[in-house]
């Protein structure tokens, strides 16, 4: 698929501080793309240069080819859904969602037609004369999305879309946005702080650490062949013995010392967690480590103070860390 979006040795300055420091990556048409890593790492500063909301100190983004540095927000086919959502208050979800278009002079027939399809869209019929404080929470993101998508971008621009969301409603509304992110065959560009989200929405995740790139490719080629110690442990939990990483779900804990070939240590169970149907273990190895494991059988029985062996494959380490 050719790319929809493009970034080129893009920074950002302010002051002394680079928020954003000579990042490059390309987006391709109709990708739910994630833009991940912790606060202050210079993910929103970016989607807001995409946007137009920030200008870019030095470097290009391009839009279907075309360099678009200089256009203003409005100028750009490019919706944005805020974290808040931003909503205007004194608007009835329809009048939210009409917004845009009235702004754009839309025939009122064709206004009509595309707000209600919008509406069947993401599942809010019969709700149109709401006022957002009459909304939940879920109700109020989807009218967000509402007013983004009957605009028809060619790019949906999305800065933690679902954090304000409780945990439940979270993983509901996540799975909608999934499903309407393929039905609606638009671009997603999406900012998130939290792994599991970038992990289960995204074709392609870009990692950034303070202002930069770290590593970008699909959500299993980031967890399975991570570049840096950096993406390891931030994409999942990582246990490091004598500079070695491996994932949780390939140590193994066992009381007799496996004759597979495996790499070996030696280690004290400091705790075990009971969590239904099975067992999460930590362990101090004889250098001072802490490894992490889980066993599918609670009665198993590994208990504190237990002398234990800790194991793995060496296909199963995270090699090559920079």
């Amino acid at each position: 698929m050719p790319a929809v979006l493009e970034l080129r040795r893009v920074s950002k300055h302010f002051a002394s501080h680079a928020a954003v420091d000579d990042v490059s990556l390309s987006v391709e048409t109709g990708a739910f793309y994630g833009l991940l890593g912790p606060s202050g790492c210079g993910k929103t500063t970016t989607l807001r240069m995409i946007a137009g909301f920030e200008s870019a100190t030095s470097g290009d983004v391009l839009l279907d080819g075309a360099r678009i540095n200089h256009l203003r927000p409005y100028q750009r086919p490019v919706s944005t859904v805020f974290q808040n959502y931003a909503l205007f208050p004194h608007l009835t979800a329809r009048g939210n969602v009409e917004f845009g278009l009235r702004q754009a002079r839309t025939a009122a027939d064709e206004m009509a037609r595309r707000v209600g399809e919008v509406f069947d869209l993401v599942h809010l019929s019969g709700k149109e004369d709401r006022y957002p404080h009459q909304l939940s929470g879920g109700e109020r993101q989807r009218v967000a999305l509402a007013r983004s998508l009957v605009l028809r971008p060619k790019l949906l621009l999305l800065d933690e879309p679902l954090s304000a969301l409780d945990p439940n409603l979270r993983k509901q509304v996540r799975a909608e946005l999934k499903a309407l992110q393929r039905q609606v065959g638009i671009t997603f560009v999406f900012v998130t702080h939290d792994q599991e989200e970038a992990l289960s929405l995204s074709d392609e995740i870009a990692v950034m650490h303070a202002g930069r790139l770290e590593q970008a490719g699909s959500p299993e080629d980031l967890y399975v062949r991570p570049c840096t110690r950096f993406v390891a442990s931030f994409l999942g939990e990582v246990n490091w013995v004598h500079g070695i990483g491996v994932r949780p779900e390939s140590t193994h804990i066992s009381r007799v010392a496996p004759g597979n070939g495996a790499r070996l240590v030696r280690g004290t169970v400091e705790r075990s967690t009971f969590l239904g149907n099975r067992l999460h273990i930590a362990a101090r190895t004889e250098s001072g480590e802490t490894v992490v494991t889980e066993v599918a059988r609670p009665d198993a029985g590994f208990h504190p103070g237990e002398q234990v062996y800790l194991w793995w494959q060496p296909q199963d380490e995270l090699a090559g860390l920079r």
